[in-house]
């Protein structure tokens, strides 16, 4: 459809067969994931979360992944319950609807009533994950072995390492719990923000029964818009929430899809709540990690070359690629980024460049990806999800986040750097510094919230 004929590229026919081709390959990608499920689930997942970069063909298409993953029947779930639990599902729960609330890759979520009445989301793992992910992997690990050796360019044995690692967190649900209560005490000044309690003596490695709660999905705009939510104050809280994950508590919520965030805002209430679910994969960040993460987004919002090029190869970038990791953290081009990011607001016209750019770069940014502290893979799937959320809700240009997160970065090099210094001196000196830039990011966001407010109105 493409290659077969010369296309003047700017055509709008050449537009329309693009997004037809977009859209067969897409559909061909979703048949794949959902004929396989497990693991190729999880990847369908992630390419629906990358809408700032990808075309909206294959955004749109594996969206639906997030929460309609295909399903096991009834008869299934409750022969895992069962096995489990030792008991008939039946005896545990008064009511359990058939209809799920919605179905993963590695499990799917029902309602519920235990006996005393309590409303429950019913959390079961697919009979075949245990079995089928072993061999997933081995398959997808000897497809990318082969692909290595037949383009030597093709650097992805990041990703088979950091799958492995990661799904035998994600496949005991006794540990989502454990890390569901951690993350609740973590947070628990953040008044708007629930993490489902958890039942302990229904859940087991392969089931976790948790606090029944109900919204809609974070980039559901309908529902934001019906509800009277705020996008703004919803991306800002967001965008806070992640900070003090990534570059204050250490403690980040590593498998980010919209589906694992849900809203609500009832008539009577002032502020939105925002519901935080499946805690299966959570990354603990190093100190060293934090700190040079944190000053390698106050060089690249400063310009400062030498500083971005040292922080990125202390988190293992070669040297001469520590501008493309720039632009990968960041999600913008480096044009941009040496206009300074806090100055220029996004645009569909970077959105362009990077869909048009990133195939010409496609090797090195493998090349990161392969060498890059495994820390930072994490987190970046994180930065998708805020990216992809603030596009959903039209709030890009706002850089919502931009200014929260300067300040998580200032807060955790101050903490790092205060926690290793003995001398008192330095360490007053240290106080006074972090008070002055807390004071300098206070004075910078009333400037940016008064032009913000004199563009509204000119």
């Amino acid at each position: 459809m493409l290659y077969s004929r010369e296309w003047d590229k700017s055509s709008k026919e050449y537009i329309q067969a693009k997004s037809e081709a977009h859209l067969i390959g897409a559909e061909k990608l979703l048949e794949l994931c959902r004929a396989n499920k497990g693991v190729y689930i999880k990847v369908g997942q992630h390419v629906g979360a990358l809408d700032y970069l990808l075309p909206t063909e294959y955004v749109t298409t594996m969206r639906v992944l997030h929460k309609d993953a295909p399903r096991n029947s009834i008869e299934e779930l409750y022969k895992v319950i069962k096995e489990d639990l030792k008991q008939d599902p039946h005896e545990l729960f008064v009511e359990f609807d058939p209809e799920p609330l919605g179905t993963a890759s590695l499990a799917q979520v029902h309602r519920a009533k235990l006996k005393d009445g309590t409303e429950v989301a019913v959390k079961v793992q697919h009979h075949f994950v245990k079995k089928n992910t072993k061999i997933d992997l081995k398959w997808i690990e000897l497809i990318i072995y082969t692909m290595s050796k037949v383009f030597p360019d093709f650097e992805m044995q990041w990703l088979v390492d950091e799958t492995k690692k990661n799904i035998t967190k994600e496949l005991d649900f006794l540990q989502e719990g454990r890390n569901a209560e951690r993350v609740s005490v973590l947070f628990n000044d953040y008044k708007w923000l629930k993490v489902p309690k958890i039942f302990w003596d229904y859940s087991t490695e392969r089931v976790l029964v948790m606090e029944y709660v109900s919204g809609g999905q974070v980039n559901d705009v309908k529902y934001i818009d019906n509800s009277r939510i705020d996008k703004y104050d919803l991306c800002l809280k967001l965008g806070d929430l992640y900070s003090h994950m990534i570059f204050v508590s250490g403690f980040v919520h590593s498998d980010p899809h919209p589906g694992n965030i849900l809203v609500k805002k009832d008539p009577g209430d002032k502020d939105v709540t925002i519901y935080l679910l499946d805690h299966g994969l959570y990354a603990q960040l190093s100190e060293k990690f934090r700190y040079h993460y944190s000053k390698l987004w106050l060089s690249i919002i400063g310009r400062n070359r030498e500083e971005m090029k040292f922080h990125a190869e202390e988190l293992g970038i070669p040297k001469d690629l520590y501008g493309l990791f720039a632009c990968m953290v960041t999600g913008r081009p480096w044009d941009v980024i040496m206009k300074g990011i806090d100055r220029t607001k996004p645009s569909s016209q970077e959105k362009s460049t990077f869909q048009n750019e990133l195939p010409n770069f496609l090797h090195h940014v493998t090349q990161c990806l392969e060498h890059v502290n495994r820390e930072a893979l994490l987190v970046l799937k994180t930065n998708d999800l805020i990216r992809s959320i603030e596009y959903a809700l039209g709030m890009q240009e706002r850089m919502c986040g931009f200014m929260v997160m300067t300040k998580c970065c200032t807060k955790s090099i101050y903490q790092l750097e205060y926690k290793k210094e003995k001398s008192l001196l330095r360490k007053q000196y240290l106080n006074t510094k972090y008070v002055w830039s807390l004071l300098m990011l206070y004075v910078y966001n009333v400037f940016l919230k008064l032009r913000e407010k004199f563009v509204m109105y000119s």
